[in-house]
This record gives C-alpha cells, sequence and structure tokens, in this order.
C-alpha cells in the first residue's frame, strides 16, 4: 500500500523503520516542526523527521492538520496513514485524505489507558502487564476500532527502557496491521470493557509522598523517569532521586524521609519500609550515586510534603 507515516518522539522512530523494511511504500513522513531544545534552546529536528531524512525520505512539517496541510495529504492520494505519537488531533478533514482511514499505535490494551501517557500511568499504578494495541482513528480520544492487540509485560525499571521495548514490539503489530489491510483480512472489532483515561505526565505527578508504602512510591519513581523524575524538597529545593528499588533486608522501623547510608548503599526511609537509591540530583547539580553523596554530606531529610514548595525550575535539571 501507498501510505504516509506520522510520529514525532522516539518511541516512533522503530515503527519508521519498520516500514521502509516491509511491502508498504511510504510517500511522506509527517512530524511536528522543529523545536527548541536545551538551556540554549537550539531548534532541533524530531527524532522521526531526522530519522526520515537518512533514510531519504520526503517530510511534510505541521503542528496542527488544517489547510494547506491538508491539501498536500490529499494530494499523495495514499490508501492509509500509520500514526505513532504524532502529537496532533486528526479531525475529519484530515481523517478523510486516506482512502482506508488513520491507523494509531497505542501503547496500552485499549480502552485502558487512552490519552498522552498509558506507559506512564501504567508504571505509576503498579500494573504489572500492558501492551499495544493497533486501531483506526475517529473522532473520539482513542475510541477508534481496534484491529490488534499484544499483551507484554511491565517489570521495566522506567519509562524510557519501557517506550523502547513497547515500541520496537508495536512496531511489528502496526505493520502486521497494514498487512492485513492490504490482504482484505483485517477484522476491526469496536472497544469493550471500561474505559480509563492517562493525562499527560507534569512535574505535579512526579511529587513523592514518603508517608506511602515503599512500592507505590517505587512504582510512582519508574513512572516519571528519567523526565520529569521523580522528586521531594530538601530544604525548600527540589532534589530527584532515581533507581528505587525494594530494600527488605533493611528490618530497622523506617523513618519516613530520611535518606541514609546502610551497607555501604542509600537507603530512603518510606511509610512501611525503606527503598534503596541508586542516584540522587541535587537542585542546581548532576546527578552522582547517592552513596557517594550521603558520604560527603551525611543523612538528609526531606521536607514533609503538606509543607513542600515547589521552587522556580532548575535549567540544571532539565524539569
Amino acid at each position: 500500500m501507498d501510505i504516509v507515516f506520522a510520529g514525532t518522539p522516539d518511541a516512533a522512530v522503530p515503527a519508521l523503520e519498520a516500514f521502509v523494511e516491509s511491502r508498504h511504500r511510504i510517500r511522506a513522513v509527517l512530524t511536528r516542526p522543529d523545536a527548541p531544545v536545551g538551556r540554549k534552546r537550539v531548534l532541533t529536528p524530531s527524532p522521526v523527521k531526522a530519522r526520515a531524512l537518512e533514510l531519504g525520505l520526503d517530510v511534510i512539517e505541521a503542528s496542527r492538520l488544517r489547510g494547506e496541510v491538508i491539501a498536500e495529504l490529499r494530494a499523495l492520494k495514499v490508501d492509509a496513514v500509520a500514526v505513532v505519537a504524532y502529537g496532533a488531533i486528526a479531525g475529519p478533514a484530515a481523517l478523510s485524505t486516506a482512502e482506508l482511514g488513520w491507523f494509531n499505535l497505542h501503547f496500552s490494551l485499549l480502552p485502558a489507558h487512552r490519552g498522552a501517557a498509558p506507559v506512564q500511568r501504567a508504571l505509576i499504578e503498579g500494573r504489572q502487564h500492558s501492551g499495544v494495541s493497533v486501531f483506526r482513528i475517529d473522532e473520539g480520544m482513542d475510541s477508534g476500532p481496534v484491529l490488534r492487540r499484544l499483551e507484554l509485560p511491565l517489570d521495566h525499571p522506567d519509562v524510557a527502557t519501557a517506550l523502547d521495548d513497547y515500541a520496537h514490539k508495536g512496531a511489528a503489530e502496526l505493520v502486521a496491521a497494514f498487512d492485513d489491510l492490504e490482504d482484505g483480512t483485517a477484522v476491526l472489532t469496536p472497544q469493550s470493557g471500561e474505559a480509563t483515561h492517562a493525562d499527560k505526565i507534569g512535574v505535579d505527578d512526579a511529587h513523592l509522598d514518603f508517608t506511602e508504602p515503599a512500592q507505590a512510591i517505587i512504582d510512582r519513581s519508574r513512572g516519571v523517569s528519567p523526565s520529569p523524575g521523580p522528586w521531594a524538597d530538601v530544604d525548600g529545593k527540589r532534589t530527584k532521586l532515581f533507581g528505587l528499588t525494594p530494600a527488605p533486608e533493611v528490618t530497622d522501623p523506617p523513618e519516613v524521609g530520611l535518606l541514609t547510608s546502610w551497607e555501604k548503599t542509600a537507603v530512603l526511609g518510606c511509610g512501611d519500609g525503606w527503598v534503596h537509591v541508586a542516584e540522587i540530583q541535587p537542585f542546581g547539580k548532576a546527578r552522582m550515586a547517592a552513596v557517594d553523596f550521603l558520604r560527603g554530606r551525611g543523612d538528609i531529610r526531606f521536607d514533609p510534603l503538606e509543607t513542600s514548595a515547589e521552587p522556580a525550575a532548575d535549567p540544571e535539571q532539565g524539569a
């Protein structure tokens, strides 16, 4: 089939590469415009645009699907559009530009976790399994009929590794769905079951409450690592923590919010026990091994959540 591929972030690149190796023909790649990145706000192409240009593919840049972009897509006369985290809503005009429709790879088992942050929210909730779905886009929020679903474990240490895994496995599912569409064997199944929503992750979602159980704190840290990064305040300044894992071997009663050394490791007191902390990033400084930080400074105690106030953004931390 002749297709347009629409995507923007790193998570979309494996699917782009899979289509290049498939029997389908990419007529153009649709992605969001270059955006400022980093402390110096350097205008930078999206990961999908950068890879598309390396592959010699034509690129269409658009932040909204309207006007000239619609005309450009319609002129291509493609059979279908493959979408992976493009980042803009496709309305009726856009959806009408492909004969068979637009088909999205979503990183959840729909109708669970519709929305912008399905993997992040599933990790925060402590889910042991999730998956990927390929569905035809309609005018609702991730509500269209499903072509393919694949259940997958969700045992990753953070969002980055989970998304990378799901992106590669999902790429194969998306291409297989397009094979089915071309062969006339695709079955579109309406979504059934309770729909849940996965709103975009913000800085407040990454704020740790150490009065919660250890596993809940670990789950939240996995769901917000590496970005925006799990954090709490020390003397009113945001401090990030990374690599939180269970510490059942520490049997002393926990001191909630205390980061201290134990057997050449750093451990943190939570509501019902302790967790290991691999790395710490004090406000305005680089990440370092938490045990090394404690060796130079001694124990630290995080501010209680109810008295914690979010400081101004720290450019060094990229939050």
